[in-house]
């Protein structure tokens, strides 16, 4: 076995105990019994570090250098494939263990604070533990920085879930998309005053909500019946999606009224399930063979989401199968009327309440925020104000707590610090997409009215999930679309579709 077919060997080892993690915690979030949690964070821990280890080798550190040696012929995927294994070993040696054992801890602790302070509406009592997490994760940016070959901290940070992204960058494409929301935002929020959605609230039992589920998964392509089905859709309290490439599972929550929750849940977790089911096959195991970003892998749920599921054409079809499914339900509300109410525009404090429009006012805040705090313009103790001013000044609500404020999240207590960009960009990405779309497939759209999705699955394939993570974020939306990262393409989106809903 040659040199790169040994490297090859060891990255397939740690996708391995890597996925098994996954899975486990699934079962942690699904069907796990109260008793078993103490013995899963045990196992959960035990593979943890049987994957750190198996990374930070000797052993592994020899294998890459064995490849190095003969790198000079390698082709673009095998190039890809060392540039990102090396990159992820030399990171994590570099790290202490006491440092990632410090963090872990801090974790925990953090978050467990944050649960008891939230309910509490107290932030004086969650704020040290922020601190602390703050100064950890920053300590460990900064250690890794050289290696990364990145300057500036919380670059080193977005760099973690959005590969060679700027916060520079970041800020010139978030500016444009912040400039054009805020005023389109008071005028959806005009048109949309008097739009009646008591409807979407009509009680809709649990067990039909599942059926439901079930023929939405069937609809997009995601199999969760058949005798080679590949995923399946659980309960949880928190949606969210989890697998590898044939094992890739979903769950939702389900709100007896409130289906249009589990609706677009499944949509958007449909979508990041299609995104890991449909990576290049040819590259399993392989760090290549992973997603590109988490930008790239929201782009894909809420493109299913919002701009195939919120559409005129998707609900002139399974507006009827819905109305079947719910014994009619809705059949007394004309289909441009609901489709109009799951479209309406209301700034909202929370983020994970928030419409198509507002949504990235939401993470925009964040990113400002993370942005001020790695370069001390921003204290942690000045968090709350800052949080509740930007909030009046972007969305135009006001924050009467630090519950429905400044601790909504939990990202920050976990350490997060740099991923909410990736939820907005992922938006950015969706416009850029859309615009090429429209050339390649004219007509698209009216193909979903006849309840296809195929089409536009094969698109999403063989233009992104195919490409994995041979590029990264930016690269690969210029080899998509032909152009560097913009906002005006998701704004022109946005500006067309709520024009055309409610008269602009």
């Amino acid at each position: 076995m040659g040199a790169y077919e040994d490297f090859l060997a060891r990255a397939k080892e740690l996708a391995l105990v890597e996925s098994s993690i996954a899975i486990l915690h699934w079962d942690l979030e699904t069907y796990m019994p109260p008793r078993g949690i103490s013995l899963r964070s045990q196992q959960i821990a035990k593979l943890s570090r049987i994957q750190h280890d198996i990374l930070t080798s000797p052993e592994t550190g020899r294998l890459i250098e064995a490849a190095e040696r003969e790198s000079s012929s390698y082709d673009e995927v095998m190039q890809r494939n060392l540039y990102l294994f090396k990159r992820e070993y030399e990171q994590e040696t570099r790290v202490p263990g006491s440092l990632v054992a410090e963090i872990a801890r801090q974790q925990a602790v953090a978050v467990e604070v944050w649960k008891k302070a939230k309910a509490a509406n107290d932030w004086k009592k969650f704020e040290p533990e922020l601190q602390k997490m703050m100064e950890l994760v920053r300590k460990k940016a900064e250690i890794v920085m050289d290696v990364k070959g990145i300057p500036d901290v919380y670059d080193c940070l977005i760099d973690d879930y959005e590969r060679a992204m700027t916060s520079d960058r970041i800020e010139r494409v978030f500016r444009e998309l912040r400039d054009g929301l805020v005023p389109l935002t008071k005028k959806c929020v005009d048109a949309t005053a008097d739009i009646d959605v008591s409807h979407l609230s009509r009680p809709v039992p649990i067990e039909t909500q599942r059926k439901i589920a079930t023929t939405l998964a069937q609809l997009i392509g995601y199999d969760t019946t058949s005798e080679n089905a590949g995923g399946r859709i659980d309960e949880t309290e928190h949606p969210f999606t989890t697998g590898y490439f044939d094992d890739v599972r979903v769950t939702v929550h389900y709100h007896e009224n409130n289906v249009m929750s589990m609706i677009y849940a499944v949509l958007h977790e449909g979508g990041h399930a299609l995104y890991e089911q449909y990576l290049n096959h040819d590259w399993m195991y392989q760090p290549v063979g992973q997603a590109a970003s988490m930008g790239i892998h929201e782009s894909m749920s809420r493109f299913v989401e919002n701009i195939y599921g919120r559409t005129s054409e998707f609900w002139s079809y399974f507006y009827p199968r819905l109305n079947q499914l719910t014994n009619g339900t809705f059949s007394d509300v004309d289909v441009d009327d609901f489709v109009r109410a799951v479209n309406i525009v209301r700034p909202s404090k929370i983020r994970i309440e928030a419409d198509e429009v507002t949504y990235s006012l939401h993470v925009i805040i964040r990113f400002e925020i993370e942005r001020d705090l790695f370069s001390d313009k921003v204290t942690i103790s000045e968090l709350p104000q800052v949080w509740n001013d930007k909030y009046e000044k972007y969305l135009g609500v006001e924050i009467e707590n630090d519950a429905e404020g400044v601790m909504q999240d939990t990202h920050w207590a976990s350490g997060l610090w740099g991923y909410f960009p990736s939820y907005a960009l992922g938006n950015v990405y969706d416009g850029m997409w859309l615009e090429k779309i429209n050339r390649d497939l004219p007509g698209w759209q009216d193909r979903i009215a006849d309840g296809e999705f195929a089409h536009i699955r094969k698109w999403l394939t063989e233009n992104i999930h195919s490409k994995s993570a041979l590029y990264d974020p930016a690269d690969l939306v210029k080899r998509v679309t032909g152009k560097d990262l913009e906002a005006r393409s998701f704004l022109r989106y946005l500006e067309t579709k709520y024009s055309r809903l409610f008269g602009l």
